[in-house]
């Protein structure tokens, strides 16, 4: 498999690059788990703000609100450097938190978690792109995989890491740790990945970000790429917003066993992203991410006939699960690769369009739930990751990469 000519990786030590990586994967998991925290502590955040709990949840919609600004951080990673907006991330991240400990009013809060949301925005395509940079094509999805393991780990680790210091310390105690943490990222990255000469005929200052846009909205893998991100994570949240009511509905579960039930949700994540991290390279990428969306079709379809037991749905859901993140962080490895030139531009693109087809999915699912039960949900969910596949087959059609 060949890289494009418009943009070489760059060439590094493989041990300066695993440090490099290893110092991006701290600060994505502190980005993560910041992300994440707010669902589960929601009414412990509500009583200690003193606020009803749906101003909780409106602070949840804002911070999905500030990631799909992540459209307008691309551009300025491709033109201002990698390093330089990963720090810039982790800045807004610390301001963010530290601010939020520190003066415990709603609106205040409400604003400071909107520029820790605001980091992850512009850290994710940057580290992306840098990620991209540094590392071949035939191995994007090892290191890529790798990477994504802060998503899993916040949830394993991160989540109830936190609980244990609000358990001890209150509910303010988080906002102050994670800050803290968020400054360690920091000098991590200043002290760890030295700057770079940008290359005035790829992606530095040099590039003409019109041209880069109209690229994206013109090339036909790009097109088809977008389409199958915003369908696939489309079809996943119209399961993901109602599989809680179906299990609690269907066989009588307690929020106790609902919240222990979820936990494997993280375990599944771990095992679709270490799947990506030793098979997608081998497999190849575009085969990887289509042959895992086929079987996703598949175990949607399958969801509402073989789920007649407890073991059987949370197999059934774990299996779903471990799938679409096979797919999903496949899928990131070789969007990388779709525009070389402009990277991060590419994946910040990419990431929007994701968030878009979360909404989307959250609106859908709980009309198609009332409608029909699990059973026109895992129809539905089906029916829209099928033409997510056609949009990728269509999008990649004479593409270079395997």
């Amino acid at each position: 498999m060949s890289t494009p000519p418009d943009r070489p990786e760059s060439q590094e030590p493989a041990a300066r690059l695993v440090i490099n990586v290893g110092a991006a994967g701290i600060c994505k998991f502190i980005l993560n788990t910041t992300r994440r925290f707010v669902y589960p502590f929601a009414p412990v955040l509500s009583r200690g703000l003193g606020v009803p709990l749906t101003a909780i949840t409106s602070l949840i919609a804002l911070n999905w609100a500030a990631g799909s600004l992540a459209i307008f951080a691309g551009p300025l990673a491709d033109r201002l450097g990698y390093r330089l907006m990963m720090i810039t991330g982790m800045v807004l991240l610390a301001v963010g938190l530290l601010v939020s400990g520190l003066f415990p009013l709603y609106a205040v809060v409400l604003v400071a978690l909107f520029l820790a949301a605001l980091g992850k925005a512009v850290f994710d395509p940057a580290v992306q792109a840098y990620v991209s940079d540094h590392v071949p094509y035939r191995r994007r999805g090892l290191v890529i995989g790798v990477l994504e393991f802060s998503w899993a780990g916040s949830a394993l680790l991160g989540i109830p890491a936190l609980a244990l210091i609000i358990d001890r310390f209150g509910w303010r105690s988080p906002f102050f740790v994670m800050g803290l943490l968020a400054v360690l990222g920091i000098a991590l990255l200043v002290l760890l990945i030295p700057p770079v000469e940008r290359d005035p005929a790829g992606s530095g200052s040099g590039i003409d970000l019109k041209t880069v846009w109209q690229e994206v909205l013109h090339k036909r893998s790009a097109r088809g790429a977008l389409a199958f991100v915003f369908l696939v994570s489309a079809a996943n949240d119209t399961l993901f917003v109602v599989y809680g009511a179906w299990l609690e509905n269907a066989f009588g579960l307690s929020i106790v066993a609902l919240g222990l039930g979820t936990g494997t949700i993280g375990l599944a994540e771990l095992l679709g992203e270490t799947l990506t991290a030793t098979l997608a390279d081998r497999i190849g990428l575009k085969r990887s991410v289509m042959t895992g969306l086929t079987i996703c079709i598949i175990l949607y379809v399958l969801l509402p006939l073989v789920s007649q037991t407890i073991f059987m749905a949370f197999a059934s859901l774990f299996l779903i699960f471990v799938t679409f993140e096979f797919v999903a962080v496949t899928s990131v490895s070789m969007a990388t690769e779709l525009l070389p030139r402009a990277r991060a531009t590419m994946m910040a693109t990419f990431m929007g369009a994701a968030g878009l087809g979360r909404v989307a999915g959250a609106l859908i699912g709980g009309p198609v739930w009332l409608f029909g039960g699990i059973f026109a949900t895992g129809i539905a969910a089906a029916l829209i990751s099928a033409l997510a596949l056609v949009s990728l087959w269509w999008g990649l059609r004479g593409w270079g990469q395997g």
